[in-house]
């Protein structure tokens, strides 16, 4: 079944499937290792909501919810 990044708790992970954004965004995530088949997990989520942290390829990023609807994942672990 398929999710959006976004839908990831803290402490789940999953793993890509697509990036379903265009131009500089998309060309960001690519830059921050965000492609098909990488896992990404889910570390900290502020009170507001945005942004998130997740964890992907040994780094932390922080990605804004309307951002990380835009990644589309497998699986949530």
């Amino acid at each position: 079944m398929n999710h959006c990044l976004s839908d990831l708790k803290e402490g789940q992970s999953g793993t890509v499937l697509y990036i379903d954004t265009t131009g500089s965004m998309r060309r960001r995530l690519l830059d921050l290792g965000v492609i098909e088949g990488t896992t990404i997990g889910c570390v900290h989520k502020s009170p507001s909501g945005n942004p998130v942290a997740y964890t992907i390829r040994g780094a932390v990023i922080a990605l804004r919810t309307d951002d990380s609807k835009n990644i589309k994942i497998a699986s949530i672990e």
